[in-house]
């Protein structure tokens, strides 16, 4: 699995970082980071729910 974020889409509210906090993460300059660009398959439900969750739907999953 693939996890990638359009940055420009992103609004940095989050949800992400809650749902899948070993993959993504905000740092000091607000903006959202991608941690594991391709995590393993048993964060798949984690990645899936922030994916899921992204009020903008800057994140995408490919397989």
């Amino acid at each position: 699995m693939r996890v990638t974020v359009d940055f420009d889409m992103c609004a940095s509210t989050g949800g992400c970082v809650h749902q899948a906090p070993t993959v993504f993460e905000i740092r000091d300059d607000g903006m959202l980071h991608i941690l594991q660009e391709e995590p393993g398959e048993e964060l798949r439900a984690q990645v899936t729910a922030a994916e899921e969750l992204c009020p903008t739907g800057a994140i995408s999953i490919a397989d």
